[in-house]
């Protein structure tokens, strides 16, 4: 997998790419439409963030590159890449139980806090990790 040198693109099969962690500044692009959405996103060495709508989606801290990213009602799929571990934040139903799998493995149930925010460390170990968040 490699970074998106456009900052942001959506893929045939219905998902979203973005994040480019490579970039020493700060990149960003707005007004980017996808399924009827604006989307923005920011990214470079230390942060990528991903707004939908002026709404918060995603944001990790250190920069990541995030690969076919489908967010439906009750589930968030994507594929992620850094250079080093990662916090991801995601924007869900606050309050709400969730499964959560990275690279097939259960780390269990998490709920989100009032905000809707799920906080996730990820390790990469020179490859990039599926991550699956699935509303109980």
């Amino acid at each position: 997998m490699a970074v998106i040198s456009e900052l942001i693109r959506s893929e045939s099969d219905g998902t979203l790419s973005f994040g480019d962690y490579t970039l020493d500044q700060k990149s960003k692009l707005s007004g980017f439409e996808f399924q009827g959405d604006s989307y923005k996103v920011k990214t470079f060495r230390e942060i990528t963030k991903l707004e939908k709508n002026e709404s918060f989606v995603y944001e990790s801290v250190p920069g990541t590159a995030v690969h076919h990213m489908k967010v439906t009602a009750n589930e968030v799929d994507f594929t992620v890449e850094g250079e080093e571990q990662a916090q991801v934040t995601l924007e869900l139903e606050a309050e709400n139980e969730y499964e959560v799998l990275i690279d097939d493995f259960h780390i269990g149930g998490m709920k989100t806090n009032l905000g809707g925010k799920l906080v996730l460390g990820i390790e990469f170990n020179g490859r990039p990790q599926k991550v699956v968040v699935k509303k109980k």
